[in-house]
């Protein structure tokens, strides 16, 4: 199962206008092969591995506070914090299927999807659940909502070095292919 074709176009054109080094056309030394290097992070899908693990355990943690603390929040905030876990748990999942897709198939548009989510979704909720005070954090979720902020800076950070050289390869693919068909077919 993969993303639908629209989607995916779209992700590889932000790809290559964000991740794209227009300084570099051709692989940095000589004997490099860029056919066959292997692109996929080792560091970002350990980190995925490990995430997965951690996730239930988050969430587990996250809702018996939550169903602890409830009777004592106010409406608001007790709205805000059920829409926040329905909403980070679905992205979870989806974030991290695209996480290891993306990368151990080196697909370019999966990885860009991890990556935004991550960034523009996930970390700003985690955020918000780790500094806003008037959700009376307790030292419990203080610290799961600590280690998963870790995951995802590292996961963001590791996830755009791996964009940056898979959008690189791809380009001096491109490029490389361009040069062969030019040699077969002068104009």
């Amino acid at each position: 199962m993969s993303l639908p074709e629209p989607l995916r176009r779209r992700l590889g054109s932000f790809s290559r206008t964000v991740f794209t080094d227009s300084h570099r056309t051709g692989p940095r030394y000589p004997g490099d092969r860029a056919d066959n290097e292997i692109l996929s992070s080792l560091p970002l899908q350990m980190s995925l591995y490990f995430n997965v693990y951690f996730f239930p355990l988050w969430w587990l943690s996250t809702v018996a506070m939550l169903h602890l603390k409830y009777p004592v929040l106010s409406d608001y905030y007790k709205f805000i914090l059920v829409t926040v876990m329905i909403l980070a748990s679905l992205i979870e999942v989806i974030r991290l299927y695209l996480g290891f897709m993306g990368n151990l198939q080196e697909k370019v548009p999966e990885l860009a999807g991890f990556w935004l989510l991550s960034l523009l979704l996930q970390l700003p909720i985690i955020l918000f659940l780790l500094f806003n005070e008037g959700l009376q954090i307790q030292p419990l979720e203080r610290a799961v909502h600590i280690v998963f902020a870790l995951f995802l800076t590292f996961q963001v950070i590791a996830a755009f070095v791996a964009l940056k050289r898979m959008v690189n390869k791809l380009a001096t693919h491109f490029h490389l292919n361009e040069f062969d068909q030019l040699e077969e077919h002068p104009v």
